[in-house]
């Protein structure tokens, strides 16, 4: 027979009005050394009361650790406020070297002494990023560039001098693109291919040792942060410059390529606000192109 004081662990607690009101004591009465002594009522609603709050701190901390994982397992760009600034870099489409024809050796390959580009040196031109406009002076005819063109980009009084280093140099062709982005930068790209890696240094050498900057430059810097950081491709040779303060109508940032068989030139002006970052970026991925 059922006690009439218990309850289901569930229901509320409360006193039965029709119980007797002496009911009879239990044949085993519990001594204070028996531990397994019933729990009177106010035990029982202390029990309870902790089973209660325990539960509920079991469902927060479960909440709490659900939250805890989403923050790790998201990405961090998801999350607001965690999101990483671009750093100024440009978008460029995908890049790929152009084919070689058919039985022709890679530029640095064992055999090609004369470390030539057998590529289409127009197709050897980076591409303009995502968002420029096209200059359409560099276009050139069917693609080739005129070398006055190319020579327009430094002072007058050095255009004669490298016009006669071109003609004795075995210059070939020049290849070139340009485009301007909507913050107003310029970044115009030539590719000057010559009879041989040799001549093709020489030219080079002759451009850095005679003085010749770009029009307008006065005075220059060599870019140690791009030395620093970026490695020349192999087989390649790197020399980057900055224009020095005071600027001019514009700042000017230039960086030559030796490349076997062909020199390029990356120059870059904008109005003294634009990071660094995208100039050093054209010229590394004008560097990989070539290499």
């Amino acid at each position: 027979m059922t006690h009439p004081t218990e309850t289901s662990e569930n229901s509320v607690t409360s006193e039965n009005p029709e119980a007797p009101e002496n009911p009879a004591a239990p044949t085993n009465p519990a001594t204070p050394e028996s531990p397994e002594a019933p729990a009177q009522k106010k035990d029982r609603r202390v029990l309870r009361a902790v089973l209660r709050w325990t539960a509920a701190v079991l469902v927060l901390a479960a909440a709490g650790a659900g939250s805890a994982y989403g923050v790790i397992a998201s990405d961090r760009g998801d999350l607001p406020g965690l999101a990483t600034e671009s750093d100024g870099r440009w978008e460029y489409p995908r890049i790929e070297r152009p084919p070689l024809p058919e039985g022709a050796p890679a530029p640095f390959a064992e055999g090609n002494l004369r470390e030539e580009h057998f590529a289409d040196l127009r197709a050897l031109v980076l591409p303009a990023p995502k968002g420029a406009i096209a200059d359409r002076k560099l276009t050139g005819h069917d693609g080739w560039l005129d070398t006055d063109r190319y020579l327009a980009e430094y002072d007058k009084e050095h255009r004669r001098e490298l016009a006669e280093a071109l003609r004795d140099g075995g210059l070939r062709h020049v290849a070139a693109r340009g485009w301007t982005m909507p913050d107003g930068t310029r970044t115009r790209v030539y590719l000057l291919r010559f009879n041989s890696g040799a001549f093709a240094r020489d030219y080079r050498r002759n451009l850095t040792s005679n003085g010749a900057l770009p029009a307008g430059v006065e005075r220059v810097d060599p870019d140690h942060e791009l030395r620093n950081n970026t490695t020349a491709v192999r087989f390649t040779y790197l020399r980057v410059f900055g224009e020095q303060r005071p600027y001019g109508k514009e700042r000017v940032r230039f960086a030559y390529i030796d490349a076997g068989d062909v020199m390029a030139l990356v120059v870059q002006s904008d109005d003294g606000h634009t990071p660094a970052v995208p100039f050093h970026q054209t010229v590394a991925l004008q560097n990989q192109l070539l290499g």
